[in-house]
């Protein structure tokens, strides 16, 4: 009997030993450094130029504004929109170039008569039911407004989910009749077309301009709540209903001499752009193609783009390129551009089939790919991100937001946390600024888009004045090594490099100034943004 205990303690300690070769050989086999990839870059292959990188200010800046300790929401507003970096070269923020800032329709004064379920979804209206305008409202969203301008942020992007509740056929803020038309009384498109540009005017008045002014949000959904309630304020829109609101938010732009320009028409998913697909569908051909009746593009404060956003196009990346590229060639046929003005996890996409909650960075990087994707397969000129701080946890699961809150009870202070969605965005909204241009690039690998995607993901930009910025996004769980090739550059020697990996404190975290000829190295499961100037 000692005998074969002995025996079978050898034969467990052998197993051990053979599992623990195995383990090894695994973790060997993560730590292993990649074949170097080399990117050559032509600064004359220019594509698109860029407008903006940017956020929505949805839900909670009311909240924040008003009532927050106003230590907690300078830094908040420092995570936004700040281009400093601190005294060891980390940026303070991630430099937003667009400030999206919601227009409300009077569902806050309703109050629980509103139909809206959460407080926070409810939204003041500047305007009163007697006509007049009370320009003390949406305090908390006017306080984020401001930081924005002080900042510098070159956009500010006004929308409207639903004309004020005065104006609409039920009163409400939403649909209650499932018939995907307007929720507005046929007699009111001039006077809320006016309601718009009195609010532009008024914010010009006090030195805050918006560049862009949006009347119409996803008309595709029908915005209908269930048992009377809903979860925001919302309406649908034919393309029609859409062509008369904006020809009457043009003249009234025009009649009172406002330089804002209307954003149109913010499709609830990038399919809706040009394909078939039911209600208010092939917006870009009905409303740009020169010989619809529907045309847009000989108006005044219109200009040639058409927004649109990435929801519920983002499984499988086959279907993310194919859609993207679909939505780039109707978009150049018609000689507009394309914006995407609204994202965040919405489906299950971000999992990639994944089980289980996702980790902070997991959705980090499927965020940065989805901006990769959207700019290189879509040709976007601008990136928006929907929504900039939502209650959450910062360590996993962060798919709705980029500033995860903990706020207490009643929503007068709290706690808040970056997530790595911040700082996925802040890989570009940082450094790639409006006016440069994307660049095209050839690689050595010679990997088609679709299987990049799993892979090495590499955009480059410049902005005409000898800085090319180039954006890595390493989704694999080995170390890549990166060579930069390029006659936009040849004379640079250096360049500045920034990463973000699942470590805590790796946040766009500046790297020692390296040799361009020495090559880049990009972590395991990472974002780097190389700085070259």
């Amino acid at each position: 009997m000692a005998m074969n205990a002995f025996y079978k303690k050898i034969n467990i300690l052998g197993l051990l030993l053979l599992l623990g070769v195995i383990g090894n050989g695994k973790a060997q086999e993560n730590k292993k450094v990649l074949k170097p990839v080399e990117i050559t870059i032509d600064a004359a292959a220019r594509a698109q130029a860029i407008d903006n990188f940017g956020a929505a200010g949805c839900w909670f800046s009311e909240a924040i504004g008003r009532n927050w300790p106003q230590e907690k929401k300078e830094r908040i507003a420092e995570l936004l929109f700040s281009k400093e970096t601190d005294a060891q070269g980390n940026p303070k923020g991630i430099g937003l170039s667009a400030w999206r800032f919601n227009i409300g329709g009077g569902t806050a004064e309703q109050g629980d008569s509103s139909g809206i379920r959460s407080v926070h979804h409810r939204v003041e209206c500047f305007l009163n039911p007697d006509g007049t305008y009370d320009w003390s409202k949406q305090s908390g969203y006017r306080w984020f407004l401001q930081k924005a301008k002080s900042y510098g942020v070159e956009n500010l992007i006004a929308f409207s989910n639903t004309p004020p509740v005065q104006f609409t056929q039920n009163g409400l803020g939403f649909k209650t009749t499932k018939d995907f038309r307007s929720n507005l009384r046929p007699d009111k498109y001039e006077a809320y077309a006016d309601f718009l540009t009195e609010v532009i005017k008024h914010f010009d008045e006090t030195g805050i301009h918006f560049n862009y002014i949006s009347p119409v949000n996803e008309p595709q959904w029908d915005w209908t709540g269930k048992f009377g309630e809903a979860k925001q304020e919302g309406t649908p829109w034919q393309n029609e209903e859409i062509y008369k609101v904006i020809t009457a938010l043009d003249k009234s732009l025009e009649q009172k001499q406002l330089k804002s320009r209307i954003l149109t028409t913010e499709a609830a998913t990038l399919k809706h752009l040009y394909g078939d697909t039911g209600a208010a569908s092939r917006q870009v051909q009905a409303l740009y193609d020169a010989g619809s009746k529907l045309y847009l593009g000989n108006l005044k404060h219109v200009p040639k783009l058409v927004a649109g956003h990435s929801y519920f196009t983002d499984a499988g990346d086959s279907a993310i390129i194919a859609t993207r590229k679909q939505l780039a060639e109707t978009v150049q046929q018609h000689g507009i551009k394309f914006w995407q003005s609204e994202y965040s996890m919405l489906g299950d996409g971000f999992r990639e089939r994944a089980r289980g909650r996702r980790s902070a960075m997991d959705c980090g990087l499927f965020l940065a790919k989805l901006i990769h994707q959207d700019l290189t397969a879509g040709n976007a000129a601008a990136w928006q991100f929907w929504n900039a701080y939502e209650p959450g946890r910062a360590e996993s699961d962060t798919r709705y937001y980029l500033i995860a809150l903990q706020p207490n009870k009643d929503f007068t202070d709290g706690d808040f946390a970056a997530t790595k969605n911040l700082w996925a965005l802040g890989h570009y909204s940082l450094f790639v600024r409006p006016g440069m241009h994307r660049l095209h690039i050839r690689r050595s690998d010679n990997l088609g888009a679709e299987e990049a995607a799993q892979k090495l993901m590499v955009s480059a930009f410049a902005d005409g004045n000898g800085k090319t910025v180039v954006v890595a996004i390493n989704y694999q769980a080995q170390e890549q090594q990166l060579k930069l090739n390029g006659q936009g550059f040849s004379k640079a020697k250096t360049f500045s490099s920034y990463v973000t990996t699942a470590a805590p404190d790796e946040n766009l975290k500046a790297q020692p100034v390296q040799i361009i000829k020495d090559g880049i190295r990009l972590p395991p499961r990472s974002v780097t943004t190389v700085v070259v100037n």
